[in-house]
C-alpha cells in the first residue's frame, strides 16, 4: 500500500509501498478515505516531544475511511462502515483512568501516528474498540479534522464548565480556534475571540463571536475584563508564552483557563492570585470516544463545520512547510479515495 512514511527525525516524508498490515482479533482495517494534518504530526517528525515518537513512522491521527476487514473478535462493527482512527489508538481498559471515564490519561495508551503507525496511507490498521463512527451525512472531509482538532476543543469547553449563557474567551482563532468558536456558540456559550488582523477579526465574527478583540490592537485581558466583567472560561489553543499570559489573566474570580496548545516554554502561574481568585487552571488532552461521539454529532446537525482545503498524499512535505511558516488556514485535508 502506498503510504507516506518519515524515516528519521526532521528528515523528508517519502510516498513508497508498504506492506499491507495483518488484522488480529481484535483489529480492523481502514481503507483511508481522507486525513486530516495536525501540527502534532510535524511534532511527531521532529522529534520535538519529551517522549518520542516510534521510527519509521506513518503520522496521522485524523484518518478517516471504511472498514475493508475485521477481527475475529470485534462483533460491533462490519465491513463498510464508516470510521475515523483517532490519537486514542487504544487504551488498557482496566486501569483507574478507563475505568473512570478518563482514557485519555490511560498510561498505557498508545496513539495513532505516533506509537503506532497512522492514517498517511492507503490503509490503516486500528484497534476496533477505539475508533469511532461517522454519522451518516457528515462526509470523509469534514470529519477528519474532527477527530483531533474537533474533539480537542469540543473536550476543553466542557472542562471549562462554562453554562450556556456564560462568558467564554477563545485564545487563537486558528485551526483548533476556528472550531472551538463554533463548538462554543453551538454549547449555548456567549464567544470572545482572541487573535490577530482584519481576516481572523471577520472570521471569528462570521463564526458567531460576540466580541473579537485583536491582540495587537489592544491588550485582551484588559479589553476582556471591560466588557464583561472577566470570562468564565477561557480556551487557551495558542502556542505562546504571552498568549497563555493574557488567557489566565482574563478570567474571572472562580473561572477556569483551561490550556489545549503545547508552547516549549514554562509558563509561571501566580500562586497568591490564583487562590484569592479560586482560578483553577487545567490541561485538556483531546478527548473520549464519548466526546467524539458527541462533536461529530454537531458536525452531522450542520451546528459545526471545519474550513478545510483539500491536498494529495504526495504534498505532504510541501503542507509541513507551509505549517511551519504559519501559512495554513483552517485545516488541511489529504484527499486519498
Amino acid at each position: 500500500m502506498k503510504a507516506a512514511v518519515v524515516n528519521e527525525f526532521k528528515g523528508k516524508l517519502e510516498i513508497k509501498d508498504i506492506p499491507l498490515p495483518a488484522v488480529k482479533p481484535r483489529d480492523i482495517l481502514v481503507k483511508i478515505h481522507a486525513c486530516g494534518v495536525c501540527h502534532t504530526d510535524l511534532h511527531a517528525c521532529h522529534g520535538d516531544w519529551p517522549v518520542k515518537p516510534k521510527m519509521p513512522l506513518v503520522p496521522g491521527h485524523e484518518g478517516v475511511g471504511e472498514v475493508v476487514q475485521v477481527g475475529s473478535e470485534i462483533h460491533h462493527l462490519k465491513l463498510g462502515d464508516r470510521v475515523g482512527v483517532p490519537w486514542l489508538y487504544s487504551a488498557c481498559g482496566h486501569c483507574e483512568y478507563c475505568l473512570s471515564g478518563r482514557e485519555t490519561l490511560c498510561l498505557d495508551q498508545q496513539n495513532a501516528g505516533y506509537s503506532v503507525d497512522g492514517g498517511y496511507a492507503e490503509y490503516c490498521l486500528a484497534h476496533g474498540e477505539y475508533v469511532v463512527k461517522i454519522p451518516d451525512g457528515l462526509s470523509y472531509v469534514d470529519a477528519a479534522p474532527l477527530f483531533c482538532a474537533g474533539v480537542t476543543t469540543y473536550k476543553a469547553l466542557k472542562v471549562t464548565e462554562v453554562k450556556p449563557g456564560q462568558w467564554v474567551a477563545i485564545i487563537g482563532v486558528g485551526g483548533l480556534g476556528h472550531l472551538a468558536v463554533q463548538y462554543a456558540k453551538a454549547m449555548g456559550m456567549n464567544v470572545i475571540a482572541v487573535d490577530t488582523g482584519a481576516e481572523k477579526m471577520a472570521l471569528a465574527k462570521e463564526l458567531g463571536a460576540v466580541h473579537c478583540i485583536d491582540f495587537m490592537q489592544e491588550k485582551p485581558s484588559e479589553a476582556i475584563h471591560r466588557l464583561v466583567g472577566g470570562a468564565h472560561g477561557v480556551v487557551c489553543t495558542a502556542v505562546s508564552k504571552p498568549a497563555f499570559e493574557e488567557a489566565y489573566r482574563s478570567v474571572r474570580r472562580g473561572g477556569s483557563c483551561v490550556l489545549v496548545g503545547l508552547p516549549p516554554e514554562d509558563m509561571p502561574i501566580p500562586i497568591f492570585d490564583t487562590v484569592l481568585n479560586g482560578i483553577k487552571v487545567i490541561g485538556s488532552i483531546v478527548g473520549t470516544r464519548q466526546d467524539l461521539q458527541e462533536c461529530l454529532q454537531f458536525a452531522a446537525e450542520g451546528k459545526v463545520k471545519a474550513i478545510t482545503e483539500v491536498k494529495a498524499l504526495e504534498d505532504i512535505n510541501e503542507i509541513f512547510d507551509d505549517m511551519v511558516k504559519g501559512e495554513i488556514t483552517g485545516r488541511i485535508v489529504m484527499n486519498l479515495a
